[in-house]
């Protein structure tokens, strides 16, 4: 089985999240994408994050009528800091994995601060850690030692931001065809982001 573990806030799982999960899923033949919503995320733990329960609902209309997409809450289930490296080995644990089984996507944004997360040597050595590249994105920017472990994603570039949401909705601007109607649904029945 061939797996990939597609971690974040998902505040909210908006319709970039999901092309490029699906696109990343049908390039790389994976069996499953795990989306696994962060407790705590390490580099937005001053910020403002809408509650898990609202996310992990959103996240659930997100994703609902994809049989190649499933949910994963280790990182709730676990509280606290939601490391990447304690995820992903856990994952792996509790579903018998090696390390060819299992890939851990980001962001080319992400990949500009790798470096600066917890142990990252040690989740290239758990793992097949795989780039969706970003508008803008200069590799000249990322140390050699993380750019020779890394796999580029060969997916088409969606630019739709969690952020960009939030703050369209606060300036009563339409989020329509950005998320779900079923998660523009719930946004608006939970008067999230207001």
């Amino acid at each position: 089985m061939k797996i990939c573990l597609f971690g974040g806030t998902f505040d909210p799982p908006h319709i970039g999240h999901l092309l490029v999960a699906q696109t990343i899923c049908e390039a790389e033949d994976f069996d499953k994408i795990v989306f696994i919503p962060a407790s705590k995320a390490p580099h937005k733990v001053n910020n403002h994050i809408t509650a898990i329960d609202h996310r992990l609902s959103m996240l659930k209309l997100a994703i609902e009528d994809n049989p190649n997409f499933e949910i994963s809450d280790i990182e709730i289930t676990r509280g606290g800091v939601s490391y990447s490296l304690d995820t992903i080995r856990e994952f792996k644990k509790q579903n018998g994995l090696q390390k060819d089984d299992i890939y851990f996507l980001i962001g080319s944004d992400s990949l500009k601060e790798f470096h600066t997360w917890y142990k990252p040597d040690e989740i290239m050595n758990e793992c097949h850690v795989i780039v969706a590249l970003r508008p803008g994105f200069e590799p000249t920017s990322i140390k050699q030692n993380i750019l020779a472990h890394v796999q580029f994603a060969n997916i088409p570039r969606f630019e739709v931001a969690s952020t960009n949401i939030r703050k369209r909705w606060i300036e009563s601007k339409t989020i329509r065809y950005m998320v779900t109607l079923p998660v523009w649904d719930y946004i608006n029945e939970h008067k999230l982001y207001l």
